[in-house]
């Protein structure tokens, strides 16, 4: 049975009619920058993520750099930064002339290693970027703890987690600034690149507002050198669209996350991931976990898979029965070329055994319970033949 890693058809199809009526919307408008199509999302999304205010911008990407220009970071200043994270967190560090430290993590939740943070802060420290991976927070309580020791900025990547929490606080709004993206595969995908930076400071939000359109404040008048980040209102018209259907697609999600939880659990070999790399061994695959002060929103359900080679030839099982997965993420931040200048040889075991042992599996909320349970036996065969 074919299952793919994602099908956006299958959600945005179902909205087919209410989406070109938002096309044709925007079209009579003559409204093609910023304008009430955006401001409208910027302020959906705000409250969604608990802050005063919304940003709306180009990208993810361009979300964090907006936040970190904001802040005036820049050439000399230190940005912690996960290593197990995808490229944009640091490539907007460096893309400042700032330098990203890189931290290790936590292996239970993929998440920032806090402990790894505290001892890499320095006099040069201006900013930490919790990455709230694959749909589960940070732990805030502790990020927030260590900023706070050293008034430090925190800008939270919840580029995969828009609607989760932490103790009941919505991901985005508990630090500086929290950056979302709305890349068509993110739990709300739209057609194109666009994203979302909140925060609640008056003052440094409307600085961002500025540097959003290239620095200036009237027209033609720059305060700032900025930049072009403005999110189109074509996006945020459709976005409009699925925003009212985001409830359900993460209680979707949860459902089958659930559902593998339940059934892989049951197969021989098969263990909940118990936070640790010296013991997994024992363990022929390991089942991601929902801290408890967490409310995960499930963007992707990521196995581990110890033992070399392993990893990669469960993969390619996958493969062979038609069965959609992706390796988020195969290389760490401290091992790519173009950061070889920023590493200082300090160790990042688990962000090492992290690239080698992720795999996520289907879990986006249109899948069927037929297609789940074929991944659920897919995945059997799998340990079955190595037995």
């Amino acid at each position: 049975m074919n299952v793919p890693l994602l099908d956006l058809n299958a959600q945005n199809l179902a909205l087919e009619n209410e989406l070109k009526d938002a096309f044709d919307r925007v079209l009579h408008s003559g409204r093609f920058i910023l304008g009430p199509e955006v401001e409208g999302f910027e302020g959906d999304v705000a409250r969604m993520a608990g802050a005063r205010h919304g940003i709306g911008v180009t990208s993810g990407t361009d979300a964090i750099l907006l936040a970190l220009m904001a802040l005036d970071i820049g050439p000399g200043d230190e940005v912690l930064c996960p290593s197990f994270t995808f490229f944009a967190t640091a490539g907007c560090i460096a893309r400042t002339g700032a330098i990203p430290v890189f931290v290790d993590a936590e292996p239970a939740s993929f998440n920032l290693d806090v402990a790894d943070a505290a001892r890499k802060v320095s006099p040069k420290t201006k900013a930490v970027i919790p990455v709230h991976l694959f749909g589960q927070s940070a732990d805030m309580d502790a990020v927030m703890a260590l900023a706070d020791e050293h008034g430090l900025a925190v800008i939270e990547d919840a580029a995969q987690s828009l609607g989760a929490a932490y103790r009941d606080r919505p991901l985005g709004g508990i630090g500086t600034f929290g950056t979302f993206s709305f890349f068509p595969s993110k739990n709300l995908g739209g057609f194109g690149d666009s994203g979302m930076l909140v925060a609640n400071d008056d003052e440094l939000s409307e600085k961002a507002r500025i540097l959003r359109t290239h620095g200036s404040k009237p027209k033609y008048y720059h305060k700032y050198v900025g930049g072009n980040f403005r999110m189109d209102p074509l996006q945020a018209a459709l976005l409009q669209v699925k925003l009212p259907h985001y409830p359900d697609y993460t209680e979707r999600r949860r459902a089958n996350a659930a559902f593998y939880t339940e059934h892989l659990a049951r197969l021989p070999g098969v263990a909940m991931n118990n936070g640790r790399v010296d013991e997994t061994s024992a363990a022929a695959i390991l089942l991601p976990q929902a801290n408890g002060d967490c409310r995960h929103i499930w963007n992707q359900y990521t196995l581990r898979v110890p033992g070399n080679g392993r990893r990669d030839a469960l993969r390619a099982h996958l493969a062979e029965r038609g069965i959609g997965s992706e390796i988020y993420y195969p290389v760490p931040m401290h091992r790519q070329e173009c950061f070889r200048e920023f590493y200082r040889g300090d160790a990042l075991p688990v962000s090492e055994y992290l690239a080698a042992e992720a795999i996520s599996i289907p879990v986006f909320p249109e899948i069927t319970e037929d297609q789940r349970g074929a991944v659920v036996e897919a995945i059997k065969d799998f340990l079955v033949a190595e037995r």
